[in-house]
């Protein structure tokens, strides 16, 4: 691994703690205006300061995000597709060069592994990671479900592993029961999970909690952060689990603090 893809790597999973909170605010690219981020700026803005990366589109961090702002940019760089239609069939929406010019502290896609376009997804995956070894820049790979498939470690085992021997630098996939058997079979590759759904804070936190005490390097939530009622709190609280290895309960009680 060359010297610019480790530095990268290194403004995103922090070297003091070996750790990461990823936000994620990219939902646009196919759902559109979700909820909590139709001003995408407003929402965004008063989060930056407990990210240690921001997952986001081309259009969106142009339109929305201060140029100013010192955060590593994991950009999204492929869609095509609505949640009108079917989900797996992405294509690359942005070039490497426009990743440069925006300054990506690293690229992302995602791997629909059981899709109707699983080729196609691999394929652009395998694209990015030539166009990332070739200009130092890391591939983050979004183990992609779709809407009917399966979470379980054996699915996401086996959809982790095919984005790691595809040549994936980190991989994002969903926190399951013996999580552990997936960060396995990822190798020497860090680990981070995605947030999902909506939850209840409590189990959002208790999620974090389980998936770093098996062995993720972090945590990439989007919607149990900005559509949380105090998403400020709820930030400050996966950051207390992830980098200070505070119990759900504590992580809880700064949650619940920060509203006073």
């Amino acid at each position: 691994m060359n010297w610019g893809m480790k530095n990268r790597i290194s403004r995103i999973i922090k070297p003091k703690s070996g750790r990461c909170v990823m936000l994620a605010v990219d939902h646009g690219y196919f759902q559109g205006p979700t909820t909590g981020l139709a001003n995408l700026g407003k929402t965004v803005e008063p989060l930056l300061p407990y990210a240690d990366a921001l997952m986001i589109t081309r259009g969106a961090i142009r339109n929305w995000i201060d140029p100013a702002v010192d955060i590593p940019i994991i950009l999204r760089v492929s869609g095509g597709q609505s949640i009108l239609k079917e989900l797996s069939n992405e294509i690359i929406t942005t070039n490497i060069e426009d990743a440069i010019r925006i300054n990506a502290s690293a690229i992302t896609c995602s791997v629909y592994v059981g899709g109707e376009y699983e080729k196609e997804t691999i394929d652009n995956l395998s694209k990015l990671v030539d166009e990332g070894e070739k200009y130092g820049i890391p591939v983050l790979a979004v183990t992609a479900v779709g809407k009917d498939m399966a979470r379980d470690s054996r699915y996401l085992g086996l959809a982790s592993r095919i984005c790691v021997e595809i040549g994936a630098h980190i991989i994002k996939t969903y926190y399951t029961e013996e999580f552990e058997k997936v960060v396995e079979a990822c190798g020497n590759v860090p680990v981070v999970i995605a947030g999902g759904k909506k939850l209840p804070e409590m189990e959002a936190l208790q999620m974090s909690h389980d998936a770093i005490s098996s062995g993720a390097v972090g945590v990439d939530m989007g919607r149990n952060i900005f559509q949380s009622d105090n998403p400020v709190g709820m930030i400050q609280a996966v950051r207390a689990i992830v980098h200070e290895s505070k119990s759900v309960d504590e992580a809880y009680e700064i949650y619940e603090g920060s509203k006073k």
